[in-house]
């Protein structure tokens, strides 16, 4: 997909991003890259894992942000800044903003959740509720930034924030030079613009993947010229973009070597193995890499791949569910639909089996009006636990071996 373009022609450049590390050094975390034994064995790939979710704010959006506001003269920061996200990016720009006494107003969506509004607030900067969607509330963000003269920082269209994101790529590859592809989700672009703009400069035969949501496959559609929708309730909603940006694009299209897409199981699977496996807490942006590996196993098996776990801020209601779901996929835990009569007795028949095969039972519901059954007939759904997926088809077994008619209640 990609091909070589001279440094000078491209928006940002080597020395622009270093310039950036130098100037956010100190004010950002370095975070740690490590080899992860783990989940090399589990894909077939040699993983290293970038935890960007350890940055104050979690997410590697304070990069760009404190590069960009670093750049202002004194003037502009007075005046103030203005910026539309319902994410990380707000976070960012009110967090740095405050620390270097620059008003920041931020402009969300009605829709977004109240914890995030609260955070944005937290950080000093003045939250403006307009619109339903992203696209509403930016355009109000630019009303109000020309209106009250304030600049606005955008979240990935900007060669000064490509230039902050791309200092992951500088320190990524310090950290482990062995790296022969960097797998980046991808947005708008400014992460993966800004790393790959780097990672060439510096090893030009090494791979950059770009990563997005099947749902919003805008930036992929971009480069390849296939027509797919972007719409629907992705758990990735930092990478969920409708329409990436000319900039970006243009980077993309010369640095970048290849986009995958990858489905909602996927994501939500490498939300739930970085937190059993590396004991750290992914948003679903954040694990597209992963779930880039576990999809196509056969395309980096035996590849030292670096992967960039871009943010951790996910709603803790969304990753017990993710976490319950994977525990469904994987035969831990489950729901049988069991047929039996509707007598006494009938129900202690059925349960004395899930005693003896040292299942455990977490729900029992009993449903004898609103089924197509016959009267004399009822239906139970059992929520358990099983140690695995044998456990559990084993349980399955001697339900049926007792005559009852048992169906596990699929998840997709």
């Amino acid at each position: 997909m990609a091909s070589p373009a001279p440094v000078e022609t491209l928006p940002v450049s080597l020395d622009d991003i270093q310039a950036a590390a130098r100037r956010i050094e100190g004010q950002v975390v370095r975070t740690p890259a490590l080899y992860s034994r783990t989940l090399s064995v589990v894909t077939g790939a040699e993983v290293w894992v970038k935890f960007e979710n350890l940055q104050f704010t979690a997410a590697y959006k304070e990069r760009g942000a404190l590069n960009k506001l670093l750049l202002m003269d004194e003037a502009t920061r007075r005046r103030g800044v203005i910026a539309a996200s319902a994410g990380n990016h707000a976070q960012a720009v009110a967090y740095h903003g405050a620390r270097l006494g620059v008003p920041v107003t931020i402009v969300m969506p009605r829709s977004t959740p109240s914890i995030k509004v609260s955070q944005t607030e937290g950080h000093g900067a003045t939250v403006v509720l307009h619109g339903e969607y992203y696209d509403e509330a930016y355009a109000e963000a630019r009303r109000i930034e020309a209106a009250e003269g304030l600049t606005f920082i955008h979240p990935f269209d900007d060669p000064e924030i490509m230039a902050g994101q791309g200092t992951v790529a500088l320190e990524f590859l310090d950290q482990a030079p062995e790296i022969e592809t960097l797998v980046v989700p991808i947005g708008g672009g400014g992460l993966i613009s800004g790393i790959a703009t780097a990672a060439k400069a510096l090893r030009p035969d090494i791979e950059i993947v770009g990563v997005q949501a099947e749902l919003y496959p805008s930036m992929y559609c971009a480069i390849t010229g296939k027509t797919l929708p972007s719409a629907g309730d992705t758990i990735a909603e930092g990478i969920a973009v409708k329409s990436p940006a000319e900039g970006t694009r243009d980077i993309i299209r010369r640095t970048v070597d290849d986009i995958l897409l990858v489905d909602e199981r996927w994501i939500e699977t490498a939300v739930s193995l970085y937190l059993q496996i590396e004991k750290t807490v992914a948003e679903g942006a954040g694990a597209a890499g992963l779930a880039a590996l576990l999809a196509n196993r056969e395309r980096f098996a035996g590849r030292k791949v670096g992967l960039v776990l871009t943010g951790g801020n996910i709603d803790t209601r969304l990753l017990a569910t993710v976490l319950l779901r994977d525990l469904a996929r994987s035969g831990r835990m489950a729901r049988l639909r069991i047929q039996l009569q509707d007598r006494p007795g009938a129900l202690y028949s059925v349960v004395k089996l899930f005693d003896a095969h040292g299942v455990n039972v977490i729900e029992v519901y009993h449903q004898r009006v609103f089924t197509t059954l016959p009267a004399k007939d009822a239906f139970i759904d059992i929520e358990c636990e099983a140690r695995d997926a044998a456990h559990l088809q084993a349980l399955v077994d001697a339900l049926h071996e007792a005559g009852f008619s048992v169906h596990p209640v699929e998840i997709h």
